[in-house]
């Protein structure tokens, strides 16, 4: 499988090609991800406001809409195309509390300061091209006690590791929070300081 993401993301410009979202939207690695598993993991109350950065297709959105019936889910990409995709498979799964937005995490991100309460970047990060820009960004658009969440597999050949997740975050304003995971993923968690 590394090697095929690895000979997909040759064919074009961005991180993940929307053209190949097929290798990441199927029953195979669905069931390897296991979106809504992770999405239960996040823990949410319900009315929280949310922030996922590079949904993709939108495997994990869905179950994190799911789990905000009094919430807002908001979904950031670099590929509108990519937003094209998840805002129908949230249309289709009857979710409306979502919004859409398009850009680079690394230019800033295009919300008020102190708006998000969760932060989830699933095998994103690895990709973005300043990633401490991006960390600082979502350390603005984060309320004071917010969690940055990061999901990161193993089979991911831009995955980072919880030693290097630690390296990006904390001088940027977060707290080391949790990391959770088994032999093909980890579940990282950081808490957004009070000083950030």
């Amino acid at each position: 499988m590394d090697t095929v993401v690895r000979q997909v993301r040759r064919a074009g410009d961005f991180p993940f090609p929307h053209q190949a979202a097929f290798m990441l939207d199927n029953p195979i690695h669905r069931k390897f991800v296991n979106p809504t598993g992770v999405a239960q993991q996040l823990a949410l109350r319900g009315d929280e406001w949310v922030l996922e950065i590079g949904p993709g297709p939108g495997i994990f959105s869905v179950p994190i809409a799911a789990r905000l019936p009094r919430g807002h889910l908001d979904l950031f990409d670099v590929q509108p195309e990519m937003l094209d995709k998840v805002r129908r498979k949230l249309q289709r799964a009857g979710h409306r509390n979502a919004g859409f937005y398009s850009g680079d995490a690394s230019g800033g991100l295009p919300f008020p300061d102190n708006t998000f309460d969760v932060a989830f970047l699933a095998s994103v990060i690895g990709e973005v091209p300043d990633k401490e820009a991006c960390i600082r960004s979502l350390g603005q658009v984060l309320k004071p006690g917010g969690r940055l969440i990061f999901h990161e597999i193993f089979l991911d050949p831009d995955r980072l590791g919880i030693k290097e997740l630690r390296a990006l975050t904390e001088p940027q304003g977060f707290a080391f929070a949790s990391a959770t995971g088994s032999r093909w993923r980890d579940i990282v968690e950081f808490t957004r300081t009070e000083d950030a």
